[in-house]
């Protein structure tokens, strides 16, 4: 089974900068990477006039758009997917994070920047670690916002059971 392991935090905490250095230190290991961003309303990853959304206004309700380096699916849903039936789409991947997703059951990593001005989000069974500019649950791993190598380290052996290299 591949993990999963949902980036959470409150607006503007800065969830996917540190997701954007987490990711680029799971791949310079060479690890390959998924993510699932989740959206509280509707979106549009096509451009009007071109010719995916072209066939989707004439009522595809599946766009695929696909090239020699990657593809990507629009499809229509009568309603949201679960988390689930989205991670059991996904294969040939190593580790599977989110952005968002604070309600699923999934391990967490929370990120908390003081100068964002929001509380925390609070310590929950599932949370595995934070990272921020400050301590906030004792019992619960901190890292630092700017040292993703840290995290990745920690991840590798909870998650991967990959032990690290120490030089």
């Amino acid at each position: 089974m591949i993990p999963v392991i949902s980036v959470v935090g409150r607006s503007n905490s800065g969830k996917t900068t540190y997701l954007e250095k987490l990711i680029a230190e799971f791949k310079q290991r060479g690890y390959k990477v998924a993510v699932i961003k989740h959206h509280h309303d509707d979106f549009t990853i096509d451009k009007p006039g071109k010719d995916t959304w072209r066939h989707a206004q004439a009522g595809a309700d599946i766009v695929y758009l696909a090239s020699p380096y990657k593809v990507a699916m629009i499809r229509k849903t009568d309603q949201e997917l679960t988390l689930e039936q989205i991670i059991n789409s996904i294969d040939n991947v190593d580790i599977i994070f989110t952005e968002g997703y604070k309600k699923e059951s999934k391990p967490k990593i929370e990120v908390y920047r003081q100068a964002a001005g929001n509380e925390p989000l609070g310590s929950k069974p599932e949370l595995l670690a934070v990272v921020a500019d400050a301590k906030l649950y004792e019992s619960v791993p901190h890292f630092e916002l700017d040292n993703p190598i840290e995290m990745t380290d920690f991840l590798e052996r909870e998650l991967l059971n990959k032990e690290t290299a120490k030089d």
